[in-house]
């Protein structure tokens, strides 16, 4: 049985605004599907006009806050996991703190004054998404609120951390003070590759962490970014995977774990310079809802298990289980108990 508050999740929670939409919104916003953004001016307006236009639900995400989640859920043991980010002072703030409480992960969220809580838009064509977040009041997040006693004794608590890419964008030193305190105390901690935009324009705050990571997890449009942006002549999954693992280490204790998803095609997993490879189970197209939240409830799923301690394999069985269910549902959501065992 997982110990209270043995995983730990930092990032960005946004609120999430889903809707299925059509083609000529996506050109008139100049949206790809199958990529997560972060908003510029031109995105703006778009939030308003899904609400007016589309069917919209809002649903409480942040890929780091669905991961931990999905965990909780996988895990059924409430407190075993808990979550830090910024949310600010107002109406989706506290549908947050509803949220996070009903699924029984302890938050400890920082309160901006100023900014209003963030959000993601979700922009669904054909099952497949698009996300455009605009981090407002989760770009605020401070390491000063980290080091408060009651928010670092969630750190001193846990043996796991994940952190998804994406915070990478607001609070690098936070992830440092994490990182530093997994390798100094024999912990595990774990990020993700996140997006093309991470790997690209944050390429520096995301090698000065690598060394650190025990698990880098990623999709496979990810991982060919990292290759290209490191200049590594190939786009060969696998061979990626394990280039990945044997990025030099901060510590010897924990060989580092590369997983990489792709979709329907097998989950990559290079340890030790050798690759497995994990098949999905296929989903026929009609029980297809939206992939939103898939990757972040494989993470959440993969994590669930590695905090039991079990084998590679069944953190990866975990993983596709829980993609598996979310991609059968609206965003990040799932039914009240898992079917795993």
């Amino acid at each position: 049985m997982a110990t209270e508050g043995i995983l730990l999740g930092m990032g960005n929670p946004l609120l999430d605004i889903s809707a299925v939409v059509d083609e000529d919104f996506m050109s008139k916003y100049d949206i790809k599907l199958n990529n997560a953004i972060l908003a510029e001016e031109k995105h703006i307006p778009m939030y308003e006009e899904m609400s007016a236009k589309y069917r919209v639900e809002y649903i409480a995400g942040g890929a780091t806050q669905n991961s931990i989640r999905v965990a909780q859920w996988m895990l059924q043991n409430p407190g075993a996991t808990s979550y830090m980010g910024c949310i600010g002072k107002d109406k989706f703030g506290e549908e947050m703190k509803h949220n996070a409480k009903l699924a029984g992960v302890t938050a400890h969220y920082y309160e901006d004054e100023s900014a209003p809580t963030g959000t993601c838009a979700v922009c669904v064509v054909g099952g497949e998404r698009s996300l455009i977040a605009n981090l407002s009041a989760a770009n605020c997040y401070k390491s000063e609120h980290l080091k408060r006693p009651e928010n670092w004794a969630l750190v001193e608590k846990a043996k796991y951390f994940y952190i998804a890419g994406f915070f990478l964008t607001v609070s690098p030193d936070s992830i440092q003070l994490v990182a530093e305190h997994a390798s100094a105390n024999n912990k595990y901690f774990s990020m993700n590759l996140s997006a093309p935009f991470i790997c690209e324009f944050f390429k520096d705050a995301q090698e000065k962490v690598i060394p650190y990571m025990d698990y880098v997890f990623g999709n496979e449009t990810e991982a060919r970014t990292f290759a290209k942006v490191h200049g590594w002549e190939t786009d060969n999954v696998e061979e990626i995977a394990i280039k990945i693992s044997q990025w030099p280490k901060a510590s010897g204790t924990h060989k580092r774990i590369t997983v990489i998803t792709q979709g329907a095609d097998p989950v990559v997993v290079a340890e030790d310079g050798k690759v497995k490879k994990f098949p999905v189970t296929l989903l026929p197209k009609e029980k297809l809802v939206d992939t939103n939240g898939a990757g972040d409830a494989f993470v959440g799923g993969f994590l669930s298990q590695l905090v039991l301690e079990k084998p590679i394999e069944e953190c990866v069985r975990a993983g596709n289980y829980a993609a598996n269910v979310i991609i059968q549902r609206s965003g990040c959501t799932y039914p009240e108990k898992p079917d795993f065992s």
